[in-house]
């Protein structure tokens, strides 16, 4: 397989680097910046499922270890708290709900990863300004002249990139809210505020608008301000107003500006995120308001689906079809995205005086009325999109998806769902998930069509017993079930006491086959990469069974 070219040096890009170099596919990573630019702590909110992806690839730990961990979401009207929420851990996951640290510090740790793996070759100072594509792959031209031949291009250069995705023929309709809003990284001590994230509306030190208080590593405080359309900082900052906004906040204490900004909300999308062997991720797809933290782990979550699809492509595992669903299931949760912080930004910034008088209502009722409380809306964080309605799902009568759960909460496990983590003998599940499909069998399952169907699947696969990987029962398995874990770790599906027949055909659905094709001869040899090892060459089909 050819390289695989990838325009954007930011995490989504880095992310998407890793993956592919994990399943042997080489990449060139190009960047217009002549070098990283460590400048500000932009997106900090990291989300477990997030931290779950980069540990794959040996970066999760680091970061989750570097970064301050967060569970309690608190939300104020005024100076009265209306509610807070822990939010939840199913089965026993390896990291926790979030961590703040800031996107330059995460950057460097996915860059040493880069700088470890000679899969990745990443090049700055190449401003792409023309691409071209054919049956057989992908040439990109810079400005100064080079002009460099991949299999696919993975393209996440960031928000500002009109002009290459006009190249493409896609549209980024969307609207931008008016509002601005004040962002200071300020470094000082807060006790009782360094684990949890802070949500005021309407505070006496911001009248009629809102203020987010986040806390970060090495004593740092991120606090965003929503502020009218004409803010001016540097005004503010010369006359000694912004000092005086800070203090209202934090009290005669000691501090340090670190980084300062004023920034614009958007609300956009592409209206096709795969154009060809050009799949589109991150903020040149997609952007939302922060109130959420779903910018940056969203784009996350596209680079894993982008990867393992095209490594799957590029091995000739799955047919070429598969790279649609890549736009089937990104596109549906920008969507979704876009959705829930668009309701958000209705909340936060009214856009007629019904909706403010809808607000004021709320507030004034949600500190004694749990009905009115309810309506509050303060940002639902990031969580991963449920594929449920993909074109690569197989649904269980037994496990309908019961729609969207309450905020702080995930739904049960069960198809298009990523499956909660949890130890076993053989090691965490999502690790053992993310090195191929794997296929978990209940104790009355028929092991063998489980094995019969894994031998002739493409690709790495393996079978083991869900009493092995969850020996406490967190996942809810049944006897008579077989499950299909995605090498993404999203559940394909749950089949009850299935044949040979039917295990096949939910894995060639999942794999966007629509058949069965021979793979291996069953004397081939069985191996298995631990997850998160570099390789040299794609992991060796697999297909492993209980003892």
């Amino acid at each position: 397989m050819n390289p695989v070219l990838v325009l954007g040096a930011g995490p989504v890009g880095q992310t998407t680097a890793l993956l592919l170099a994990r399943w042997g596919v080489q990449t060139i990573v190009l960047d217009r910046r002549p070098a990283r630019d460590a400048i500000g702590s932009k997106a900090i909110c990291q989300q477990r499922d997030v931290l779950d992806i980069w540990e794959s690839v040996g970066a999760g730990r680091r970061i989750a270890d570097e970064g301050v961990t967060w569970t309690t979401a608190r939300t104020f009207f005024r100076d009265a708290e209306l509610f807070s929420y822990t939010l939840a851990e199913p089965g026993r996951p390896a990291f926790p709900p979030f961590v703040n640290i800031s996107q330059t510090r995460t950057e460097q740790i996915l860059d040493e990863r880069i700088a470890a793996e000679p899969l990745v070759d990443l090049r700055w100072g190449h401003h792409v300004v023309g691409i071209d594509q054919d049956d057989t792959g992908v040439e990109v031209r810079c400005a100064d002249g080079t002009a460099l031949r991949g299999s696919y291009l993975v393209f996440c250069a960031g928000s500002r990139c009109d002009e290459l995705r006009s190249m493409l023929g896609v549209d980024f309709a969307g609207h931008s809210f008016d509002d601005r809003f004040l962002i200071c990284d300020i470094r000082t001590d807060l006790p009782g505020w360094a684990h949890e994230r802070r949500f005021y509306f309407d505070p006496a030190w911001n009248p009629g608008r809102q203020v987010l208080i986040h806390p970060c590593p090495d004593s740092t405080f991120r606090i965003d301000w929503q502020v009218p359309a004409g803010y001016d900082l540097d005004a503010e900052a010369a006359s000694g107003a912004l000092d005086a906004r800070i203090r209202a906040i934090i009290g005669d204490r000691d501090h340090e500006i670190v980084w300062k900004s004023v920034y614009r909300f958007h609300s956009r999308l592409v209206d096709r995120m795969r154009c060809g062997r050009v799949l589109i991720a991150g903020d040149a797809a997609h952007l939302v308001s922060p109130f959420g933290a779903r910018g940056l782990n969203s784009g996350v979550a596209d680079a894993e689906n982008a990867a393992w699809k095209i490594a799957y492509v590029g091995n000739g595992w799955a047919p070429d079809t598969l790279l649609d669903s890549y736009h089937d299931e990104r596109h549906a949760a920008a969507l979704e995205n876009i959705a829930v912080t668009t309701a958000t930004m209705n909340f936060l910034v009214p856009p007629d005086e019904e909706s403010a008088t809808h607000r004021r209502d709320v507030l004034s009722r949600a500190a004694a009325d749990p009905a009115a409380r309810s309506l509050v809306d303060s940002g639902r964080l990031a969580e991963p999109f449920w594929y449920v309605d993909s074109p690569l799902t197989t649904s269980s009568p037994n496990r309908p998806f019961a729609g969207r759960p309450p905020r702080g909460a995930v739904p049960p496990p069960g198809p298009g769902v990523l499956v909660p983590d949890v130890p076993g003998s053989q090691g965490r599940l999502r690790e053992l998930a993310r090195d191929g499909f794997l296929l978990l069998t209940g104790r009355r399952a028929d092991i063998a069509a489980a094995r019969a169907a894994a031998s002739t699947t493409p690709g790495p696969t393996r079978v083991l017993g869900l009493d092995e990987i969850d020996p406490d029962g967190a996942l809810g398995g049944r006897p008579d079930e077989v499950w299909i874990i995605r090498p993404d770790a999203h559940i394909a599906a749950v089949l009850d006491h299935p044949t040979r027949h039917e295990i096949r055909a939910a894995l060639a659905r999942a794999t966007h086959s629509g058949g069965e094709r021979p793979w291996r001869t069953t004397d081939e040899s069985v191996t298995s990469r631990p997850s998160g090892t570099p390789s040299t060459a794609p992991p060796t089909g697999a297909s492993s069974t209980r003892s």
